[in-house]
């Protein structure tokens, strides 16, 4: 398909509202929703009543905005105190489609409809098209990430191969035996798989057929955006949602942000006091997807954006997020993966050699890499250690043992991020 083919047209209506329409649309949605997760879920219930609010006080955005938020760490405990995780979905968990389970652990219902997660009009957006063949490199395994993104291509007409993660020699064999058009998976992967493409002998423009490559899960570099475009000669975009809510938001063929999802409401808030910040400057993102089996009102994800509301070429009329610009609260997103510093200290706990820890996260060449720099008070077994925090964590680390002198202060913090994103 010629590369114009995959640069125009929208999925469905709702990309192209105007500011007034989809205003009202939002109040629509957030009234009903509001509604029915205070009389099917105690979570939402009990935020409101501690906050001396009802459901009839929510008549305006500026009501809605003064329902206090509900923190994504916060899941963690809250999914584990009664029935229907902890009353934050709002029918029996027998009625979902599914139910996943993500790091932490935090679970993820999924409800019962075609493309649930909302991601269609994000596929579009980046090229799909119907019949491409698409080579799927997300988990299907307890984690929604495959699930979640193949059947949005199927809704629009795709194949899927549901190659899942690792096996590289496994990938590169697809991609050149199979006329693949399509990929899925991190950034950082498709890097590896041209990689060990390439030191295979394969010519990557002409022995592999790829044309459009849709990246998620991680941060992408702009410099590795333009090595993999040019190397593949396809078109890299890139999504940004959580296996919570699903689709937030994506990017056009035009570049010029990430294009707010039709299927959540979504602020940028004041992370202290969870009010909306001016437009244009820059707050933590605060969805509230338009789920009736899961509604997460007012969700904080800890990410830092600001919006862009100039027009786009593309026709989309969304609201833009110029990016994901950092981290709220200690915790971050590695390999597709979130880190949690409460998680690293149980898997410590268990060894009584270490004093201290500290995460460090770098992106040397553009590829994450999570190093624990450990105070040791005697012989550590280091393999086990790694072994324990993988299984914990979802994350295979690098250890770092400080030598005399260099202890860990009191004050230090537990996680420190250190990527830089040019």
């Amino acid at each position: 398909m010629a590369s114009a083919d995959r640069r125009h047209g929208h999925f469905h209506e709702l990309e192209t509202q105007t500011a007034e329409d989809r205003r009202a649309r939002h109040w629509a949605g957030l009234s009903a929703l509001v509604a029915r997760a205070y009389h099917a879920g105690s979570e939402l219930r009990g935020r409101l009543e501690a906050a001396g609010l009802m459901p009839s006080d929510i008549r305006t955005f500026e009501d809605f905005q003064a329902i206090p938020v509900l923190r994504k760490k916060d899941l963690l405990g809250l999914q584990r105190k009664g029935d229907r995780l902890g009353g934050l979905v709002a029918c029996e968990l027998g009625r979902l489609s599914r139910l996943y389970q993500s790091p932490g652990p935090i679970y993820d219902p999924e409800g019962p409809g075609p493309d649930y997660w909302g991601w269609a009009e994000a596929f579009f957006a980046a090229g799909f098209r119907p019949g491409d063949l698409v080579q799927m490199t997300f988990s299907y395994h307890l984690t929604p990430a495959g699930l979640m993104l193949e059947e949005p291509l199927r809704a629009i007409g795709c194949a899927v191969i549901p190659a899942g993660p690792g096996n590289t020699e496994v990938q590169v064999e697809l991609l050149s035996t199979l006329p693949v058009t399509g990929f899925v998976g991190m950034a950082s992967y498709l890097e590896v798989i041209a990689d060990k493409a390439e030191a295979k002998g394969f010519d990557l423009k002409n022995d592999l057929r790829l044309e459009v490559a849709f990246v998620a899960a991680e941060r992408l570099p702009e410099s590795l955006r333009k090595s993999l475009e040019e190397r593949l000669g396809l078109i890299v975009r890139q999504g940004y949602g959580t296996a919570d809510v699903g689709a937030i938001a994506y990017e056009c063929p035009e570049l010029t942000g990430m294009h707010l999802s039709s299927r959540a409401y979504v602020e940028i808030v004041d992370p202290a006091s969870g009010a909306p910040v001016a437009p244009g400057e820059i707050g933590e993102v605060v969805v509230t997807p338009f789920s009736e089996v899961y509604p997460l009102v007012r969700l904080a994800t800890g990410d830092l954006s600001r919006l862009v509301d100039s027009p786009c070429p593309c026709g989309r009329t969304a609201p833009r997020l110029a990016g994901i610009l950092g981290r709220v609260d200690d915790t971050a997103k590695v390999k597709g993966q979130f880190i949690y510093p409460a998680q690293a200290a149980e898997v410590a706990a268990l060894f009584p050699e270490i004093a201290g820890f500290q995460l460090v996260v770098e992106n040397p060449g553009g590829k994450d890499r999570l190093t624990v720099c450990l105070e040791l008070a005697g012989e550590l077994d280091q393999e086990a250690f790694c072994r324990k925090f993988q299984e914990r964590c979802k994350l295979k680390p690098q250890v770092a043992v400080l030598g005399p002198g260099e202890g860990l202060e009191k004050s230090a913090p537990r996680l420190v991020d250190k990527r830089t994103f040019d």
